[in-house]
């Protein structure tokens, strides 16, 4: 019975590191609390985060003050690396990403090898929004200096 209690709380534990990455989910700016230093904040923008395997699968999408639509995908290692996009804007042609702890990333995108916009995001301790700093030059060639604040969606 004592070896029975001991296997169930190491599986138990190990669920609980196994769980869903907490940037996982649809993630829907929040207007009110977003503020631009530089740049245009755009109209609306949704932020999908998917698993898949050891890979985080991210979709931006969105619109854009000007009315233009914003869209963005990409793959990275969840545990931080170099990823890849699978739809982006002429602006960037590689990204990283560093896992700073569990509910903290930055991530740099690139052109010709040159990092030229990052976003640092971390996640509230009730997990419900998500805080991005971002600086550079954003998916429409647009230089920005932003605090965007996103709600997790249910």
């Amino acid at each position: 019975m004592r070896y029975t209690k001991l296997v169930l709380a190491v599986f138990g534990f190990a669920a609980t590191l196994c769980a869903a990455d907490p940037f996982v989910g649809t993630w829907k700016m929040n207007p009110a609390k977003t503020k631009y230093k530089a740049g245009t904040a755009p109209k609306e923008q949704t932020v999908t985060i998917t698993e898949a395997g050891s890979d985080l699968n991210v979709k931006v999408a969105g619109t854009a003050a000007d009315g233009s639509k914003i869209s963005v995908a990409y793959t990275v290692p969840s545990a931080g690396g170099t990823g890849k996009f699978t739809e982006s804007s002429a602006y960037y042609d590689g990204i990283s990403a560093k896992r700073i702890g569990p509910s903290e990333r930055e991530m740099s995108y690139m052109k010709g090898g040159k990092t030229v916009y990052t976003a640092h995001s971390k996640i509230s301790t009730d997990g419900n929004s998500l805080a991005v700093s971002s600086k550079g030059v954003n998916p429409l060639g647009q230089t920005v200096d932003a605090n965007v604040a996103y709600n997790k969606q249910k």
